[in-house]
Protein backbone atom coordinates (compact mmCIF):
# COMPACT_ATOMS: atom_id res chain seq x y z
CA UNK A 1 0.00 0.00 0.00
CA UNK A 2 0.98 3.70 -1.30
CA UNK A 3 2.14 5.66 1.79
CA UNK A 4 -0.80 8.10 2.76
CA UNK A 5 1.32 11.31 2.74
CA UNK A 6 2.39 9.86 -0.74
CA UNK A 7 -1.42 9.91 -1.75
CA UNK A 8 -2.03 12.83 -0.39
CA UNK A 9 1.47 14.25 -2.36
CA UNK A 10 -0.33 13.35 -5.83
CA UNK A 11 -3.68 14.72 -4.79
CA UNK A 12 -2.13 18.12 -4.05
CA UNK A 13 -0.33 17.89 -7.01
CA UNK A 14 -3.57 17.13 -9.14
CA UNK A 15 -5.21 20.19 -7.84
CA UNK A 16 -3.00 22.30 -8.37
CA UNK A 17 -2.94 21.55 -11.87
CA UNK A 18 -6.54 21.73 -12.24
CA UNK A 19 -6.26 25.12 -11.23
CA UNK A 20 -3.51 26.42 -13.64
CA UNK A 21 -0.24 26.03 -11.36
CA UNK A 22 2.61 24.68 -12.13
CA UNK A 23 4.27 21.29 -10.55
CA UNK A 24 7.92 19.65 -10.39
CA UNK A 25 7.87 16.02 -10.92
CA UNK A 26 11.39 14.66 -10.41
CA UNK A 27 13.26 11.23 -10.79
CA UNK A 28 16.08 10.86 -8.38
CA UNK A 29 18.11 13.81 -9.56
CA UNK A 30 16.54 15.27 -11.98
CA UNK A 31 13.51 16.98 -13.10
CA UNK A 32 10.93 18.49 -15.32
CA UNK A 33 8.78 21.64 -13.98
CA UNK A 34 5.49 21.58 -15.84
CA UNK A 35 2.79 24.37 -16.52
CA UNK A 36 -0.54 22.39 -18.27
CA UNK A 37 -1.39 24.25 -21.66
CA UNK A 38 -5.29 24.34 -21.28
CA UNK A 39 -4.91 25.64 -17.99
CA UNK A 40 -2.22 28.36 -19.00
CA UNK A 41 -3.10 32.08 -19.98
CA UNK A 42 -1.05 34.39 -21.02
CA UNK A 43 0.45 35.94 -17.47
CA UNK A 44 1.15 32.68 -15.81
CA UNK A 45 2.95 31.54 -18.76
CA UNK A 46 4.77 34.40 -18.77
CA UNK A 47 5.44 33.79 -15.18
CA UNK A 48 6.33 30.27 -15.64
CA UNK A 49 9.03 31.11 -18.85
CA UNK A 50 9.60 34.64 -19.11
CA UNK A 51 12.48 33.87 -21.62
CA UNK A 52 9.82 31.40 -23.98
CA UNK A 53 12.02 29.16 -24.08
CA UNK A 54 10.21 26.05 -22.32
CA UNK A 55 9.20 22.89 -25.14
CA UNK A 56 5.86 21.46 -25.36
CA UNK A 57 5.35 17.87 -23.39
CA UNK A 58 2.69 15.55 -25.44
CA UNK A 59 1.61 12.43 -25.36
CA UNK A 60 3.46 10.33 -28.91
CA UNK A 61 -0.82 9.65 -29.38
CA UNK A 62 -0.57 13.48 -30.52
CA UNK A 63 2.47 13.61 -32.15
CA UNK A 64 1.57 10.74 -34.51
CA UNK A 65 -1.99 13.01 -35.31
CA UNK A 66 0.80 15.74 -35.64
CA UNK A 67 2.33 13.90 -38.71
CA UNK A 68 5.62 13.42 -36.56
CA UNK A 69 5.33 9.38 -36.36
CA UNK A 70 8.12 8.76 -38.77
CA UNK A 71 10.51 10.62 -35.74
CA UNK A 72 12.30 7.75 -33.42
CA UNK A 73 11.07 9.96 -30.71
CA UNK A 74 6.90 9.53 -31.68
CA UNK A 75 7.44 5.98 -32.88
CA UNK A 76 6.32 3.93 -29.71
CA UNK A 77 2.87 4.58 -28.81
CA UNK A 78 2.12 5.66 -25.07
CA UNK A 79 5.68 7.35 -24.65
CA UNK A 80 5.61 10.96 -23.84
CA UNK A 81 7.69 13.54 -26.86
CA UNK A 82 8.83 16.96 -26.52
CA UNK A 83 7.93 18.96 -29.15
CA UNK A 84 10.74 22.07 -30.17
CA UNK A 85 8.98 25.38 -29.48
CA UNK A 86 8.54 27.64 -31.75
CA UNK A 87 7.68 31.48 -31.31
CA UNK A 88 4.60 31.53 -32.52
CA UNK A 89 3.25 28.98 -30.34
CA UNK A 90 2.03 30.93 -27.38
CA UNK A 91 -1.08 29.96 -25.38
CA UNK A 92 -3.50 29.54 -27.97
CA UNK A 93 -1.43 27.96 -30.46
CA UNK A 94 -0.19 25.54 -27.59
CA UNK A 95 -4.22 24.73 -26.91
CA UNK A 96 -4.47 23.94 -30.69
CA UNK A 97 -1.62 21.73 -30.59
CA UNK A 98 -2.59 19.66 -27.68
CA UNK A 99 -6.30 19.62 -28.44
CA UNK A 100 -7.39 17.34 -31.53
CA UNK A 101 -11.05 18.11 -31.40
CA UNK A 102 -10.05 22.09 -32.96
CA UNK A 103 -8.32 20.42 -35.62
CA UNK A 104 -11.46 20.97 -37.96
CA UNK A 105 -11.47 24.55 -36.77
CA UNK A 106 -8.14 25.52 -36.14
CA UNK A 107 -5.67 24.14 -38.44
CA UNK A 108 -1.84 23.96 -37.52
CA UNK A 109 0.16 25.57 -39.27
CA UNK A 110 3.61 23.16 -39.00
CA UNK A 111 6.32 22.26 -39.36
CA UNK A 112 6.89 20.19 -36.02
CA UNK A 113 10.12 18.70 -34.85
CA UNK A 114 10.92 17.29 -32.05
CA UNK A 115 14.15 16.62 -29.14
CA UNK A 116 14.81 13.60 -27.16
CA UNK A 117 12.89 13.75 -23.79
CA UNK A 118 14.65 14.68 -21.34
CA UNK A 119 14.36 12.71 -17.32
CA UNK A 120 12.02 10.34 -19.24
CA UNK A 121 10.43 8.76 -16.15
CA UNK A 122 9.17 12.22 -14.86
CA UNK A 123 7.76 12.91 -18.26
CA UNK A 124 5.66 9.57 -18.30
CA UNK A 125 4.13 10.22 -14.99
CA UNK A 126 3.55 13.98 -16.38
CA UNK A 127 0.89 12.33 -18.81
CA UNK A 128 -0.54 9.91 -16.54
CA UNK A 129 -0.60 13.00 -13.60
CA UNK A 130 -3.22 14.70 -16.55
CA UNK A 131 -5.01 11.54 -16.90
CA UNK A 132 -5.57 12.13 -13.34
CA UNK A 133 -6.73 15.97 -13.03
CA UNK A 134 -8.75 15.41 -15.84
CA UNK A 135 -6.83 17.92 -18.19
CA UNK A 136 -5.28 17.23 -22.12
CA UNK A 137 -2.09 15.65 -21.33
CA UNK A 138 0.05 18.95 -22.38
CA UNK A 139 2.47 20.71 -20.59
CA UNK A 140 4.86 23.78 -20.89
CA UNK A 141 7.94 21.66 -19.92
CA UNK A 142 11.83 22.99 -18.70
CA UNK A 143 14.21 21.07 -16.96
CA UNK A 144 14.79 21.75 -13.51
CA UNK A 145 12.90 23.01 -10.68
CA UNK A 146 11.44 25.77 -11.15
CA UNK A 147 10.89 28.41 -8.90
CA UNK A 148 7.71 29.19 -9.83
CA UNK A 149 6.45 25.35 -8.77
CA UNK A 150 4.47 24.77 -5.24
CA UNK A 151 4.86 21.05 -5.09
CA UNK A 152 7.75 18.77 -5.98
CA UNK A 153 6.53 14.96 -6.14
CA UNK A 154 8.19 11.79 -7.47
CA UNK A 155 7.59 10.12 -10.38
CA UNK A 156 7.28 6.86 -8.39
CA UNK A 157 4.35 8.45 -6.16
CA UNK A 158 2.37 9.04 -9.70
CA UNK A 159 2.60 5.77 -11.38
CA UNK A 160 2.12 3.92 -7.59
CA UNK A 161 -1.14 6.59 -6.80
CA UNK A 162 -4.82 4.40 -6.34
CA UNK A 163 -7.73 6.59 -5.56
CA UNK A 164 -8.49 3.97 -3.29
CA UNK A 165 -5.95 4.42 -0.58
CA UNK A 166 -7.00 5.03 2.58
CA UNK A 167 -10.67 4.67 1.82
CA UNK A 168 -13.59 4.43 4.40
CA UNK A 169 -16.88 4.59 4.49
CA UNK A 170 -18.28 8.05 5.85
CA UNK A 171 -21.64 7.99 5.83
CA UNK A 172 -24.70 5.60 4.96
CA UNK A 173 -28.87 6.18 4.72
CA UNK A 174 -31.40 4.17 3.53
CA UNK A 175 -32.45 5.19 0.04
CA UNK A 176 -35.52 4.35 -1.45
CA UNK A 177 -34.95 3.73 -5.31
CA UNK A 178 -38.31 4.30 -8.19
CA UNK A 179 -36.95 2.82 -11.22
CA UNK A 180 -38.46 4.69 -14.31
CA UNK A 181 -42.37 5.58 -13.97
CA UNK A 182 -43.02 2.28 -14.90
CA UNK A 183 -40.86 0.61 -13.18
CA UNK A 184 -40.81 -1.52 -9.22
CA UNK A 185 -39.86 0.94 -6.44
CA UNK A 186 -36.76 -0.60 -4.48
CA UNK A 187 -37.59 -0.25 -0.87
CA UNK A 188 -35.00 -1.85 0.87
CA UNK A 189 -31.83 0.06 -0.01
CA UNK A 190 -29.16 2.17 1.19
CA UNK A 191 -26.54 4.34 0.27
CA UNK A 192 -23.62 4.42 1.03
CA UNK A 193 -20.54 7.04 0.99
CA UNK A 194 -16.98 6.64 0.91
CA UNK A 195 -13.97 9.46 1.32
CA UNK A 196 -10.56 8.64 1.01
CA UNK A 197 -7.21 9.85 1.48
CA UNK A 198 -6.00 10.19 -1.77
CA UNK A 199 -8.94 11.99 -4.19
CA UNK A 200 -11.50 14.92 -2.99
CA UNK A 201 -14.09 13.03 -4.95
CA UNK A 202 -16.73 11.03 -3.49
CA UNK A 203 -17.51 7.56 -4.46
CA UNK A 204 -20.97 5.56 -3.38
CA UNK A 205 -22.38 2.11 -3.47
CA UNK A 206 -26.23 1.50 -3.22
CA UNK A 207 -26.55 -1.86 -0.99
CA UNK A 208 -29.89 -3.63 -2.21
CA UNK A 209 -31.35 -5.88 0.78
CA UNK A 210 -29.47 -7.50 3.32
CA UNK A 211 -26.62 -10.10 3.24
CA UNK A 212 -27.24 -13.95 3.03
CA UNK A 213 -25.41 -16.47 2.80
CA UNK A 214 -25.54 -16.07 -1.20
CA UNK A 215 -22.65 -13.97 -2.86
CA UNK A 216 -23.86 -11.04 -3.74
CA UNK A 217 -24.28 -9.83 -7.55
CA UNK A 218 -22.55 -6.54 -7.86
CA UNK A 219 -22.09 -4.38 -10.29
CA UNK A 220 -19.40 -1.92 -10.95
CA UNK A 221 -20.88 0.95 -12.61
CA UNK A 222 -19.13 4.28 -13.40
CA UNK A 223 -20.22 7.91 -13.38
CA UNK A 224 -21.74 9.06 -16.76
CA UNK A 225 -23.38 12.52 -16.63
CA UNK A 226 -24.60 12.45 -20.02
CA UNK A 227 -26.38 9.09 -19.85
CA UNK A 228 -27.15 8.69 -16.23
CA UNK A 229 -28.52 12.32 -15.71
CA UNK A 230 -29.45 13.56 -18.84
CA UNK A 231 -29.96 10.50 -20.94
CA UNK A 232 -27.89 10.39 -23.87
CA UNK A 233 -28.39 7.91 -26.53
CA UNK A 234 -24.73 8.12 -27.39
CA UNK A 235 -23.74 5.22 -24.64
CA UNK A 236 -25.53 2.39 -22.57
CA UNK A 237 -24.66 3.59 -19.46
CA UNK A 238 -27.88 4.96 -18.11
CA UNK A 239 -29.62 2.17 -19.47
CA UNK A 240 -27.28 -0.30 -17.65
CA UNK A 241 -27.43 1.37 -14.66
CA UNK A 242 -31.39 1.00 -14.08
CA UNK A 243 -31.29 -2.74 -15.74
CA UNK A 244 -28.06 -3.23 -13.09
CA UNK A 245 -30.40 -2.17 -9.59
CA UNK A 246 -33.28 -3.93 -11.29
CA UNK A 247 -31.24 -7.56 -11.22
CA UNK A 248 -29.75 -6.87 -8.13
CA UNK A 249 -33.05 -6.13 -6.12
CA UNK A 250 -34.69 -9.22 -8.02
CA UNK A 251 -31.74 -11.42 -6.63
CA UNK A 252 -32.78 -10.21 -3.09
CA UNK A 253 -29.16 -8.82 -2.27
CA UNK A 254 -26.47 -7.00 -4.16
CA UNK A 255 -24.69 -3.78 -4.42
CA UNK A 256 -23.91 -1.28 -7.13
CA UNK A 257 -20.75 0.74 -6.75
CA UNK A 258 -20.91 4.01 -8.62
CA UNK A 259 -17.53 4.89 -9.30
CA UNK A 260 -16.50 8.50 -9.88
CA UNK A 261 -14.44 7.83 -13.01
CA UNK A 262 -16.25 9.38 -15.72
CA UNK A 263 -15.39 8.81 -19.79
CA UNK A 264 -13.48 5.37 -18.62
CA UNK A 265 -11.04 7.62 -16.43
CA UNK A 266 -10.29 10.59 -18.59
CA UNK A 267 -12.98 12.86 -16.97
CA UNK A 268 -15.99 14.54 -18.20
CA UNK A 269 -14.53 17.54 -20.18
CA UNK A 270 -12.18 14.80 -22.20
CA UNK A 271 -14.85 12.41 -22.45
CA UNK A 272 -16.61 15.50 -24.58
CA UNK A 273 -13.76 16.10 -26.63
CA UNK A 274 -14.21 12.61 -27.34
CA UNK A 275 -17.58 12.95 -28.43
CA UNK A 276 -16.04 15.57 -31.21
CA UNK A 277 -14.02 13.36 -32.52
CA UNK A 278 -16.86 10.73 -32.38
CA UNK A 279 -18.61 13.18 -34.41
CA UNK A 280 -15.63 13.31 -36.81
CA UNK A 281 -16.04 9.95 -37.35
CA UNK A 282 -13.70 8.34 -35.03
CA UNK A 283 -14.91 5.40 -32.91
CA UNK A 284 -14.62 5.79 -28.76
CA UNK A 285 -11.29 3.96 -29.00
CA UNK A 286 -9.68 6.22 -31.80
CA UNK A 287 -10.82 9.09 -30.14
CA UNK A 288 -9.54 8.15 -26.47
CA UNK A 289 -6.18 7.36 -28.29
CA UNK A 290 -5.57 10.50 -30.07
CA UNK A 291 -6.68 12.28 -27.20
CA UNK A 292 -3.46 10.88 -25.49
CA UNK A 293 -4.86 8.85 -23.26
CA UNK A 294 -5.23 4.61 -22.94
CA UNK A 295 -8.76 2.98 -24.24
CA UNK A 296 -9.47 2.18 -20.71
CA UNK A 297 -7.86 3.80 -17.44
CA UNK A 298 -9.94 2.77 -15.21
CA UNK A 299 -8.73 1.92 -11.87
CA UNK A 300 -10.84 -0.95 -10.22
CA UNK A 301 -8.56 -1.57 -7.21
CA UNK A 302 -10.77 1.11 -5.75
CA UNK A 303 -13.93 -0.97 -6.16
CA UNK A 304 -12.06 -3.92 -4.41
CA UNK A 305 -11.12 -1.79 -1.60
CA UNK A 306 -15.19 -0.13 -1.41
CA UNK A 307 -15.79 -3.94 -1.24
CA UNK A 308 -13.67 -5.10 1.63
CA UNK A 309 -14.78 -2.07 3.41
CA UNK A 310 -18.47 -3.52 2.73
CA UNK A 311 -17.07 -6.89 4.01
CA UNK A 312 -17.48 -8.64 0.70
CA UNK A 313 -14.95 -10.83 -0.72
CA UNK A 314 -16.65 -13.61 -2.80
CA UNK A 315 -18.97 -11.68 -5.87
CA UNK A 316 -21.00 -12.69 -8.60
CA UNK A 317 -20.16 -9.96 -10.77
CA UNK A 318 -22.36 -8.30 -13.41
CA UNK A 319 -20.68 -6.86 -16.38
CA UNK A 320 -19.99 -7.68 -19.82
CA UNK A 321 -16.15 -6.31 -19.36
CA UNK A 322 -13.31 -8.98 -18.91
CA UNK A 323 -10.89 -6.47 -17.14
CA UNK A 324 -13.32 -5.84 -14.70
CA UNK A 325 -13.45 -9.31 -13.83
CA UNK A 326 -9.48 -9.22 -14.07
CA UNK A 327 -9.43 -6.37 -12.18
CA UNK A 328 -11.31 -7.23 -9.11
CA UNK A 329 -9.36 -10.40 -9.50
CA UNK A 330 -5.68 -8.97 -9.15
CA UNK A 331 -7.28 -6.56 -6.15
CA UNK A 332 -7.81 -9.96 -4.05
CA UNK A 333 -11.66 -10.36 -4.71
CA UNK A 334 -12.82 -13.60 -5.63
CA UNK A 335 -15.04 -13.23 -8.88
CA UNK A 336 -17.49 -16.63 -9.05
CA UNK A 337 -19.30 -15.92 -11.75
CA UNK A 338 -19.64 -13.30 -14.41
CA UNK A 339 -23.20 -12.24 -15.43
CA UNK A 340 -23.93 -10.72 -18.94
CA UNK A 341 -25.68 -7.22 -18.85
CA UNK A 342 -27.68 -7.04 -22.24
CA UNK A 343 -28.98 -3.40 -23.25
CA UNK A 344 -31.07 -2.86 -26.57
CA UNK A 345 -29.16 -0.40 -28.78
CA UNK A 346 -30.43 2.43 -30.42
CA UNK A 347 -29.79 4.12 -33.70
CA UNK A 348 -26.96 6.36 -31.67
CA UNK A 349 -25.15 3.77 -30.22
CA UNK A 350 -24.99 0.97 -32.07
CA UNK A 351 -21.53 1.84 -33.29
CA UNK A 352 -20.72 2.06 -30.20
CA UNK A 353 -21.76 -1.14 -28.87
CA UNK A 354 -19.76 -2.50 -31.32
CA UNK A 355 -16.93 -1.30 -31.06
CA UNK A 356 -16.72 -2.56 -27.25
CA UNK A 357 -17.75 -5.94 -28.29
CA UNK A 358 -14.79 -5.87 -31.02
CA UNK A 359 -11.93 -3.75 -30.12
CA UNK A 360 -12.42 -3.74 -26.00
CA UNK A 361 -13.72 -7.49 -25.67
CA UNK A 362 -16.65 -6.75 -24.10
CA UNK A 363 -18.89 -10.13 -23.99
CA UNK A 364 -22.51 -10.93 -23.44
Amino acid sequence: MVDDRKAVAVAQAIDALRRGWPVTISDENEALSLLAVERADDYRLASFDPDKKANILLSAARAETLKLANEKEAATPNQAVTLIRTPWIDCAGALALADPSMDMEKPLKGPFKLRPTPVKKAAMAALELARLAGILPAFFMQEGVSAQTLINIPAIDINNFSSGEGIYIAARARLPIALGDHGPAIENSQIVAFRSAADAVEHVAIVIGHANDQPPIIRLHSECLTGDVFGSLKCDCGPQLHQALRIIAESGYGILLYLRQEGRGIGLINKLRAYVLQDQGFDTVDANLRLGFANDARDFRLAARMLSELNVGRVRLLTNNPDKVSGLKQAGIDVLERIPLKITPNAHNQAYLETKRDRSGHQL
